[in-house]
């Protein structure tokens, strides 16, 4: 076990190849992980494989041939002290080294480095949106290779968990509060992100990606969608906010009924409101809708919707407004 533990720690931390049983590591604490993944999994087989031998040849060797050879003539020694002390204290070695090797990894893996480049994650049904340094957002992650990277979470609705398998990390986004979790990238790639905590009817879609950007990679895609969204056409963004913001997992724009109203032809409609008022739906009545959603809510629709209040700028409300104008 001490030789096992010896060559684990001298390995590289970060395998590129997959396994039989886990998806490609990437990065820099997946190898540990799975190394003791990996002997978890053969301790068990051939410790089942051992019991399963010892019952059968003991079945085997000590089956009774009849009635007669199968009493007992003399009294025979109820417990075997040595065999007591060998099953307790060999497995209780393996254990506790098992215990040491994993709880150095879940120290490792709590404790980011001071210089982490630092990502906001929000989750809200159904939808990961992703805030970097210049305040820009982003529904898919992106980071640099080779650079550790800590993400702060929290949800705006009810609990989400972030779960990169390749990277062998998840953590719950809580609603009220921050959670934080760390990793190291080692090649530039895409990995996939699903949400780990069933949160409601499109738990199933929330799904996302890491982008993992070669050295300088990151720093220009930065710079190049900053640039992007000041200079792009109203229409042109809201139809961008409205993939990156998560409004697709509640209205469609073809007309079809979701867990919200559709947004084709909805600029200009009247809606009927749950306390039986009828409105026309215009500028101020949408961008009420997004920044105070649970004021007026549309007859027969749940009160869903999260707020986006802080979460958007003017240019962007303005965007979305526009963009909803182009739904005929």
């Amino acid at each position: 076990m001490i030789t096992y533990l010896l060559l684990a720690d001298a390995l590289p931390k970060s395998p590129q190849s997959s396994t039989f049983w886990l998806p490609k590591a990437g990065s820099l604490s997946a190898g540990q992980f799975d190394w003791l993944y990996d002997f978890l999994t053969i301790l068990s087989i051939v410790s089942v494989v051992g019991i399963a031998a010892a019952i059968v040849y003991l079945v085997v060797k000590y089956r009774a041939g009849s009635r007669a050879a199968n009493e007992i003539a003399d009294k025979t020694p109820d417990h075997n002290t040595t065999l007591e002390l060998t099953w307790s204290i060999i497995p209780l070695f393996i254990v506790m080294a098992i215990f040491v090797w994993g709880f150095k990894g879940y120290l490792d893996l709590r404790t980011p480095p001071k210089d982490a480049l630092e990502v906001n994650v929000t989750g809200q049904k159904w939808n990961w949106s992703f805030t970097y340094s210049n305040g820009m957002s982003d529904n898919a992650l992106h980071v640099p290779v080779n650079t550790p990277v800590r993400l702060v979470l929290t949800s705006v609705d009810v609990i989400h968990s972030l779960y990169i398998p390749a990277f062998r990390i998840k953590m719950d986004a809580v609603p009220g509060r921050y959670t934080e979790m760390w990793f190291q990238s080692t090649e530039a790639g895409e990995y996939p992100i699903f949400c780990a905590e069933y949160c409601g009817a499109g738990h199933s879609r929330m799904l996302s990606r890491v982008v993992v950007h070669e050295p300088g990679g990151y720093e220009n895609w930065l710079s190049e969608q900053q640039k992007k969204m000041s200079s792009m056409p109203l229409p042109e963004l809201g139809a961008q906010l409205y993939q990156k913001q998560g409004c697709k997992t509640c209205h469609s724009i073809d007309g079809s009924r979701l867990v919200g109203p559709s947004w084709k032809g909805l600029f200009g409609r009247k809606e009927t409101m749950s306390d039986g008022t009828v409105i026309a739906v215009d500028a101020n009545y949408i961008r009420e809708s997004i920044t105070e959603p649970q004021k007026r809510i549309v007859s027969s629709f749940a009160p869903a919707m999260p707020t986006y209040q802080g979460k958007l700028t003017d240019r962007e409300l303005t965007a979305l407004i526009e963009y909803i104008k182009t739904l005929k």
